[in-house]
């Protein structure tokens, strides 16, 4: 049965929206991303149903190690957890399990 680093690609859906809500509390902060996504406000509530656009949120994210503790925290899990919720929604880590 393959995984994805570990972590099931619901999970990291789960935290990808997490991580989402978390850039929303700040408007500043969801500005920089929504730009950066191409996308208006209007428009996350249907993004949020698409993979690749939670990956983005997650690769978003990574590339700044602040904001990766921060959403990490705000989650309640640790920022590798983040990294592998990126990995597994992006497909770049995917391995077979016994």
């Amino acid at each position: 049965m393959p995984k994805n680093a570990g972590i099931s690609r619901e999970s990291a859906e789960n935290l990808a929206i997490s991580a989402l809500g978390f850039l929303a509390q700040d408007p500043e902060r969801l500005g920089r991303f929504l730009e950066l996504a191409g996308i208006g406000p209007d428009m996350i509530r249907a993004a949020a149903a698409d993979p690749a656009f939670l990956s983005g949120v997650l690769d978003h994210v990574a590339g700044d190690e602040g904001l990766l503790r921060a959403v990490a925290e705000h989650a309640g899990v640790s920022p590798e957890t983040v990294e592998r919720a990126h990995l597994a929604l992006s497909g770049q880590w995917e391995r077979e399990v016994p």
